[in-house]
């Protein structure tokens, strides 16, 4: 950045190729709620397309958060028994609590615990990580996706706060604090992400749109950690 901001110092350029922003030149997006009133929301596009890589690690007891929609979808015949963990009771959940609290969770209980979209909503990021460490089995497996451009919640910032939009690089080394074994990736590209805050649906782009990866725009951090 700071290399950019050097070169922009110098006498700027007239615009040769000036942007047709079309009908996007509008201080309100196409949907408040992230396609999903138009379509499938677009970060499901990648969010799957890391489960579905990973869905030989979703096994045994799984956990996860609000549903087990996820859990049954890519574990399959593999499940043994499905757990829901959320901080209010509601069909489906079995385990009502904070993440951050240690006391959440059984430990040395889960062989899976898919986390997608969670974390940005837990103020102390690391203890939940901590206690998601300490319910896994030794070799469990932890799937974890987190939001990187992204525009904010209202609806769970009312209800538990939004706090925090991930790189790659702070992924990485939130979760190498907490376990031995980390793998991260990032999905998206700037049309992707332009596309996901203007509230664009994941069928309005193409499936090759959808799937170039640029790292410099982030739009959904993946990561597998192990215990």
């Amino acid at each position: 950045m700071r290399g950019v901001l050097k070169k922009l110092k110098k006498p700027a350029k007239r615009i040769l190729d000036p942007a047709d922003w079309g009908s996007f030149r509008s201080l309100e997006p196409k949907s408040r709620h992230y396609g999903i009133d138009r379509g499938t929301a677009l970060d499901r596009h990648y969010i799957e397309s890391f489960l579905e890589d990973h869905a030989g690690d979703v096994r045994g007891i799984v956990l996860e958060v609000a549903s087990d929609a996820y859990a049954r979808r890519f574990g399959g015949e593999r499940i043994e028994r499905t757990e829901v963990v959320s901080i209010v009771a509601g069909p489906g959940v079995t385990i009502v609590g904070d993440l951050t609290y240690a006391t959440t969770l059984p430990r040395n209980h889960f062989d899976c615990i898919i986390l997608t979209q969670t974390l940005c909503f837990i103020y102390d990021a690391k203890a939940a990580l901590q206690s998601c460490h300490a319910a896994l089995k030794p070799g469990g497996v932890l799937l974890l996706t987190v939001p990187g451009i992204c525009q904010i919640s209202s609806f769970d910032d009312g209800l538990t706060g939004d706090y925090w939009r991930f790189t790659a690089a702070s992924t990485q080394r939130l979760l190498a604090e907490v376990f031995a074994k980390v793998e991260v990736r990032s999905y998206g590209n700037v049309l992707a992400a332009v596309a996901y805050l203007h509230g664009i649906a994941k069928e309005e782009l193409t499936r090759e749109e959808l799937d170039h990866n640029d790292r410099e725009y982030q739009l959904i951090i993946a990561a597998r950690a192990v215990k």
